[in-house]
């Protein structure tokens, strides 16, 4: 019972709080992923598992950046180029970059064993999960120093600009 209560104690800290908003968001872009590739792939054929996944990743990158900044982070207003945007697209064009990778490697493994097209698509999707799945740890540990940096420098320039009003 003690550690079920310390993990309570921990998912309504703000930390807690913010591990769980950050493994939504995680759920919802995996979830728009899986969606976009298996009709990208699956239904419409768009082309091969590494492009497929490629786009698909890409495409649910857009909301996952948007619900991580605004929900995860509380951060509002105009994004930063190079505090927000390039820090969080290098790390997801990583991810990214990892999902070809093993969409690579499914590809071939369903070429090699002549798979049926739904097998295909089932092969690359969980090659798709494994990837992001991998790094998710490692993405909020950067996420959540990078946005708690920048909401320290920007308290810190209000309250350097409060000082100076007075």
């Amino acid at each position: 019972m003690g550690f079920l209560r310390k993990l309570w104690d921990l998912l309504q800290s703000p930390e807690g709080i913010k591990v769980v908003k950050y493994t939504s968001v995680s759920v919802i872009s995996a979830l728009t992923s899986a969606v976009i590739l298996a009709i990208g792939f699956g239904v419409l054929k768009l082309g091969t598992e590494v492009w497929c996944t490629f786009g698909a990743n890409v495409l649910a990158g857009i909301p996952a950046y948007i619900l991580n900044r605004r929900w995860v982070w509380g951060k509002g207003g105009r994004s930063h180029i190079w505090r927000e945007i390039v820090p969080f697209w290098v790390m997801s064009l990583s991810g990214i970059g990892l999902a070809l990778f093993t969409s690579s490697l499914a590809h071939n493994f369903a070429v090699d064993h002549h798979l049926h097209h739904l097998l295909r698509t089932l092969l690359v999707e969980g090659a798709n999960v494994a990837a992001f799945g991998t790094l998710w740890f490692l993405k909020f540990l950067i996420l959540n120093r990078l946005f708690a940096q920048i909401a320290d420098a920007e308290l810190h320039e209000s309250t350097k600009a409060e000082a100076s009003a007075r």
